[in-house]
């Protein structure tokens, strides 16, 4: 089976869908894996290392029109849809729920597609959860940027001059993000006080050494992807008035509060920057599903009456090295999961949970439940 690697076109893109032991690990199994120039170089990986671990160079027409399975990072845009290969699959983000346009377009193509986002949160699938792992890092990314933007330090320090308290971090949301922005903040020596929807993560908030915020919102909970149900206005409105004074005490703020498949909550609103300290920064996670900040801009650092509030698309692009590393991990564990040894190609098992989750394009339709009418 041929396996084919596409460079990533948007330029603001620093990661890669494989690094080279990734693709090593393809050629291991039997494949033939080609790669178009260029592939790894903005993390870290130039092309002469694909090229020792048994890759080869080609055009990026070749690598599409001529592979029967084409792995990618960022959706595919429609020119390079129409090169693909009718009956060949593509594994990747999609972006199922805002891009109707290119799941038509997979499907007119005959290309089965499987969505990154999709996969389940399943014991089994866990180490082919790349938004698990993206996000990760940029709980990590949010944090140093916070402390980058931020006119004090994080850790006490005892001088000859007196004592420097620890600055303050608020940590809306205790999923993946969350934890690992809480965890860091620790690390550098901060004082964290966290704050989650379902109380069920209050343990998980305090083994990383935060305090958990406890407020009554009566039944909340999570769906069966682990994600906190969307809250009643009633509720929106208990949350967001036992934050605020939480908000106003914070030298930091970070914001990690998502619906999956559903515009981002707006949990943090203009009066609350407008009484948090000068020289303080909020940190939207959130920013490129419609933000939980008001006043949040994508890709922007807005100065918001001496609050800086931080906007930034791609966290984990800025640390490509790492997150194209997890990535690749994620996608050559998909592959192998379903690599038939004697057939020495990738298998689409119809009756396979994993599968069932995240095949969203199939036999020139639209098949998963969830897009078919959406």
């Amino acid at each position: 089976m041929r396996i084919g690697i596409p460079r990533e076109t948007d330029p603001e893109e620093a990661r890669t869908s494989i690094i080279p032991p990734g693709l090593k690990r393809l050629v291991d199994l039997g494949a033939e894996v080609v790669f178009e120039a260029g592939l790894g170089v903005a993390a870290g990986f130039p092309d002469q290392a694909y090229l020792d671990e048994g890759g080869r160079e080609a055009a990026r027409e070749e690598i599409l029109s001529e592979s029967e399975l084409i792995l990618g990072l960022a959706p595919p845009r429609e020119r390079d849809v129409s090169l693909l290969k009718p009956g060949s699959v593509h594994i990747g983000f999609l972006d199922p729920f805002g891009r109707r346009d290119l799941l038509e377009a997979l499907a007119r193509q005959g290309v089965s597609a499987l969505s990154m986002e999709m996969i389940p949160r399943t014991t089994r699938a866990q180490k082919m959860d790349a938004l698990s792992s993206q996000a990760n890092l940029a709980g990590y990314v949010a944090v140093v940027l916070a402390a980058s933007h931020l006119n004090r330090i994080f850790p006490m320090m005892t001088t000859p001059a007196g004592t420097i308290p620890p600055a303050r971090v608020f940590v809306i949301g205790a999923g993946v993000a969350g934890l690992q922005a809480i965890a860091t903040a620790r690390r550098l020596g901060a004082r964290v006080q966290a704050f989650d929807t379902r109380p069920e993560v209050e343990e998980q908030v305090r083994s990383v050494g935060a305090r958990f915020l406890k407020v009554d919102l009566g039944e909340t909970g999570s769906t069966e992807q682990g994600y906190a149900r969307a809250l009643t206005s009633e509720q929106m409105e208990i949350q967001q008035k036992a934050m605020e004074k939480v908000c106003h005490q914070s030298d930091v703020v970070i914001t990690t509060a998502q619906m999956f498949g559903r515009q981002a909550p707006r949990i943090i609103r203009n009066h609350v920057v407008a009484g948090m300290k000068v020289g303080s920064v909020v940190v939207d996670l959130a920013v490129e599903s419609g933000g939980n900040v008001e006043g949040s801009e994508a890709g922007k650092v807005v100065d918001q009456g001496g609050v800086k509030i931080v906007g930034l698309r791609n966290l984990p692009g800025l640390v490509p090295a790492h997150s194209s590393q997890v990535y690749s991990s994620n996608l050559v564990s998909l592959v192998s999961e379903f690599w038939c040894d004697e057939q020495k190609k990738f298998v689409l098992d119809l009756e396979d949970e994993i599968i069932q989750g995240s095949l969203i394009t199939h036999d020139g339709s639209i098949c998963h439940d969830r897009f078919k009418d959406s």
